[in-house]
């Protein structure tokens, strides 16, 4: 427990001065009940405070330098420097010194170069309270600096001359007057005079207002055309009587700085502060630091940096979505530093870095008293070996009011920057307030929960931002990295890095039961924010929940923040980590990626009711790659690669009845920003409305999406998509689908209330060409999602299939040749169907009304699987046959997904004989092929109600199982021939198509009406939901 001080630490009674002095042999021990107060600069080889000592830094008018390689507070310890009543004013600068290398023995628990809290420690230091991190207000653009040092503006008025003397260095206003050359030649004279008093080097600023020649004189003229400074400027007295002209001049200084307008007033920034301002574009390089100039003219919420700006910074809401820079405080009153080595030196991390990586660190143990850290710098902290991060929680179990800290521990207005191993580590701690923290510069994920049991933890008004590469685990690796670093892999085995690796990210959660609010992820070299899993805990955490509980853990507050300038994307809720040693079954490294799913429950019991995990307030943009990809949420995405992306919550039959949900969203495909040329980092190309020069997420001809249409079911609800424009060359869309494709897509995937505001493509199903490949997956050819209102097709009720999906089509379809897709009717379901003995078959479905359009289907998983799998889409009460490129599998599975009691499909298969078997499922008439001539007819009918979401009906998956004893040396099971023309039906028409909706309902304006479209880029803000994950009031941007 803090215990709070009436007065000022260091003007506590009973502490004896302390002056060491300078000795780096010099081992301090402070301890049995010993009081100390450090008046003056230091340098010692440590310090120890343990046994009732105690250690008060002075608050004094004079900087104090401590150096030492290590400070430890042990057992009744206690280290002090200001309160939250008193915080420390003066300048004060902790260095830890030492080099890996050091022939001493380290610490068993802390290791080097430290400041350690041990079991019984007191550390309280409490800086001067100045603003974290604000929004730029007015945009910077490169080269410029905001100044316009001078500026006049003067609307119809006096009538004559109106002259401002102007400091070129300062732009301040020497000396103003008004000539009224008009009206007397005495005002010509004397203008004359005053002109020839300018002094040289000053700036003359002439208005002319109606009319000033009418007695202007010779001299006053001569004397006007030998100034070399003047800016001039006539408003013209034959303008017409209704028009009311307006003057306005503005005039940069030489000067080498630049003025930022902040969203809020900067308390507590100095002269000589350094600050950072966020890339806004798409390439988390362009982030800029800046050093901070007096500016006596300043408003309260502006500031004079040194320096102008290399890259444009945007300072405004742009189509809808607030796309203002991050711009956020390095310096603090404390600074707590390691002291580096010119370069890189004798270890595995010179591999990959040129420069010392060895930096100092703060860790806390299990049962300290007390800790509370704010105001406080950390520079280069960290180190690329595990367990030494800048702010380090450790193993300390719940370190709020739940776990006996009143006040509860926290970590607040701190500045982490160009730091070597993350910014703040929470390591099987609950509890913890992170707020107000600036990370900045940072190796490896910066805000990181580790090992899966950390909860409750709140990370609040946190920004981070250029965060790179690290040596540490398989997550914080880059591809070099990943294939280097073979340590703990199985011998032998290759990274695969896309799969293993590359997911260094901002804001790394561990378990999902952690609260994030109002932060920003301002340019990772992966992610912005990534929910992870780990199925079991790891490390140190071992056996802390039982096997799964993460997966179920209901979210914690995810509320009103942003990412931007992310590599990968802006958000990823999906994922796990491996969990178990490399072996010959399984190679990958421990704590490697690995495939989750997240199904949140009540009480983490996936025997109780699902709980929504809700994404509120979410702002995406310039995210190379996706906005974001959810197994929930609710969110707004712009100038994204691809929006957003839902994947299901399961793979059938797994956690059925999981859906996920999209509202109130702005998709922005490419908006006004339109960033600046950077080719090392991003793509430079036409696009927009206009067709000019932009930054471009992944290349000039990449396909840009809103909504990512993946597997489903998802509902997207009152969305709006904004400037999606197709360029040739580029397919741009509002609504896509994910690229090379091998799995299921779902019937109930529902659209309504969406409106669409200049865009040239609402869908695009693809093509074969780049991006896209050859369209053979599955997945590709199986698309489709139901418009329950006519908002996007304009025909409610109506589902978009892909054009040449003969399965789902009907005479009726309505195509649309620039969408790749036809507009159809009918009652829609899925089946599942699974193959063993062989598993490496190719499958043919033919629908018996179109028996010369088959749909060719490879198969979901690999063809080295024990088993394959088929995921059609089918139209209810209709007849189809299945047939193989080999000899048929000794045993097919065919589960019913979504199919409905009321509603009646069947489905024709060739099988061992000719056989009509009657079973309860919902389909019209499905016949297998088996062996050569052979064909199996079943009928399949749903026994059972089905839930909204539910893949199957109440009482469980209902499925037929064949098996079949295929002759040794078959040829192809393909009946073909035996079933057409022998079993080819009529086309006819189940379900009526809908009415077109009269223009008047239509929710777009006039660029988006009409079906022949070009496809082009795309911006998107979205929020969704997974498992019952909802996403609200959200924006996705390019």
């Amino acid at each position: 427990m803090y215990i709070s001080f009436p007065v000022c630490p260091d003007k506590m009674p009973g502490l004896q001065p302390w002056t060491p002095g300078h000795n780096e042999a010099h081992r301090v021990t402070i301890g049995y009940g010993r009081k100390v107060i450090l008046t003056s600069s230091v340098t010692v080889h440590s310090i120890e405070i343990l046994n009732g000592g105690k250690l008060v830094i002075a608050d004094s008018n004079r900087p104090i330098f401590l150096r030492a390689k290590h400070i430890l507070i042990g057992n009744k310890g206690e280290l002090h420097i200001g309160s939250p009543e008193c915080p420390y004013k003066g300048n004060l600068t902790i260095s830890l010194f030492g080099r890996s290398d050091d022939t001493e023995v380290e610490h068993s628990y802390f290791g080097r170069k430290y400041i350690g809290v041990g079991t019984g420690g007191t550390l309280e230091i409490h800086g001067e309270k100045k603003l974290s991190w604000t929004f730029l207000n007015k945009t910077l653009h490169p080269g410029q600096g905001n100044e316009n040092s001078y500026h006049f503006e003067r609307s119809w008025g006096n009538r004559g001359i109106i002259i401002h003397v102007i400091n070129p260095k300062t732009g301040d206003v020497l000396h103003t007057d008004r000539f009224d050359t008009y009206r007397s030649k005495d005002e010509s004279r004397r203008l004359a005079q005053y002109v020839d008093e300018v002094e040289t080097g000053q700036i003359l600023a002439m208005v002319v207002n109606d009319e000033g020649s009418n007695n202007l004189e010779d001299l006053a003229k001569k004397g006007m055309t030998v100034i070399d400074h003047m800016c001039m400027l006539n408003m013209c007295a034959l303008c017409p009587s209704t028009v009311r002209p307006q003057a306005s001049i503005s005039i940069d200084t030489l000067s080498n700085c630049s003025v930022l307008e902040l969203a809020d007033e900067p308390q507590g920034w100095r002269f000589g502060d350094r600050i950072v301002v966020a890339s806004t574009d798409y390439s988390m390089h362009q982030a800029e630091e800046f050093s901070i100039l007096p500016c006596p003219s300043c408003t309260r919420n502006q500031i004079k940096v040194e320096g102008k700006p290399a890259y444009l910074h945007i300072g405004e809401e742009v189509d809808g979505v607030d796309m203002r820079a991050e711009v956020g405080l390095l310096t603090r009153n404390i600074l707590i530093r390691g002291e580096m080595e010119p370069t890189c030196y004798g270890n595995e991390a010179c591999k990959f870095f040129s420069f010392d990586t060895f930096g100092g660190h703060l860790k806390t143990e299990r049962g300290f008293r007390s800790v509370h850290v704010e105001g406080v710098e950390f520079k280069h902290m960290g180190q690329q070996s595990m367990g030494h991060y800048p702010v380090h929680f450790h193993m300390n179990g719940d370190v709020d009011k739940k776990g006996g800290y009143d006040p509860p521990t926290y970590v607040k207005d701190l500045s982490i920057h160009h730091t070597f191993s993350r910014c703040v580590t929470v390591h099987g701690t609950n509890g913890l307030l992170v707020k107000d923290v600036v990370g900045y510069d940072a190796l490896g994920h910066c805000f990181f929960t580790e090992d899966g049991p950390e909860e409750r933890n709140t990370f609040d008004h946190c920004l981070g931002l250029l965060v790179k590469a690290s040596t540490l685990l398989p997550s914080d690796r880059d591809s070099k990295m990943c294939r280097d670093i073979t340590n703990g892999a199985y011998p032998g085995y290759v990274a695969k890095p896309r799969q293993d690796c590359s997911a260094t990210s901002t804001f790394w959660m561990a378990n999902p039961n952690n609260n994030l609010i109002n932060c920003a992820a301002a340019g990772s070299e992966e992610t912005g924010f990534w929910f992870i899993f780990h199925h079991v805990p790891t490390g140190p955490s071992e056996g802390m929940y039982s096997p799964g509980k993460s997966e179920h853990t209901p979210m914690g507050l995810f509320i009103n923040n942003r990412a931007h300038s992310n590599y990968r994307a802006g958000m990823i809720l999906d994922h796990g980590v491996k969990t178990t040693e490399a072996n010959a079954k399984d190679k990958r490294p421990y704590l490697s990626l690995v495939g989750a799913r997240y199904s949140p429950h009540q009480d983490a019991d996936p025997f109780k009711p699902r709980v929504p995990a809700l994404v509120h307030h979410f702002v995406a943009y310039k995210n190379q790659d996706h906005g974001a990809w959810l197994r929930g949420g609710d969110v707004w995405f712009a100038d994204n690669g691809i929006g957003l992306t839902l994947a299901s919550g399961g793979t059938f039959p797994d956690d059925d009845g999981s859906r996920q949900e999209v509202k109130n969203t702005l998709f922005v495909g490419e908006s006004g920003n339109r960033g600046m040329p950077d080719l090392i980092d991003q793509s430079w190309g036409p696009g927009g409305l206009d067709h000019l020069g932009r930054s471009l997420p992944r290349g000039v001809d990449f396909p840009i999406r809103g909504m990512q249409i993946y597997d489903g079911p998802i509902n997207i609800q009152n969305c709006t998509f904004r400037k999606f424009i197709a360029l040739d060359g580029r397919h741009t869309s509002a609504f896509g689908f994910r690229l090379n494709n091998s799995w299921q897509s779902c019937p109930n995937n529902n659209v309504t209330d969406i409106t669409f505001d200049d865009i040239t493509s609402r869908v695009f199903f693809g093509e074969p060409g780049p991006w896209f490949n050859k369209m053979e997956m599955d997945g590709d050819k199986t698309t489709v999602f139901h418009d329950i209102d006519g908002s996007v097709s304009e025909y409610p009720g109506a589902f978009l299939v892909k054009e040449d999906n003969w399965l789902l089509r009907h005479p009726d379809c309505i195509d649309i040749p620039d969408w790749r897709a036809a507009i159809c009717s009918g009652h829609y379901a899925q089946i599942y169907v699974q193959t063993r003995n062989p598993a490496n078959l190719n499958m043919k479905m033919v629908k018996d009304e179109y028996p010369d359009k088959p749909l060719e289907l490879v198969g979901a998983l690999g063809k080295r699987n024990h088993y394959q799998q088929f995921q059609p889409v089918v139209m209810l009460g209709k007849g189809y046959t299945m047939h193989w490129d080999q000899a048929a599998p000794a045993e097919v599975t065919i589960w019913l997904i979504n199919f409905n009691r009321s509603v009646s499909d069947t489905f024709q298969t060739a099988a061992v004989a000719v056989v009509r078997v009657l079973i309860s499922v919902s389909l019209s008439l499905m016949s297998v092929c088996l062996l050569p001539r052979r064909l199996l007819f079943l009928k399949i009918k749903a026994h059972n109600e089905k839930e909204d979401f539910a893949f199957c009906s109440v009482k469980g998956c209902e499925r037929v199982k064949i098996k079949a004893l295929i002759p040794p040396g078959s040829g192809p099971s393909d009946c073909m021939a035996e079933a057409y023309p022998r079993y080819t039906e009529m086309p006819v028409i189940d379900v009526p198509m809908p009415k077109k909706l009269p223009r008047s309902k239509l929710m777009f304006n006039p660029l988006s009406i009409g079906f022949k479209l070009k496809i082009k880029g795309t911006l998107m803000l979205i929020q969704s939901s997974r498992g019952s994950i909802s996403v609200c009031h959200s924006y996705i941007y390019h």
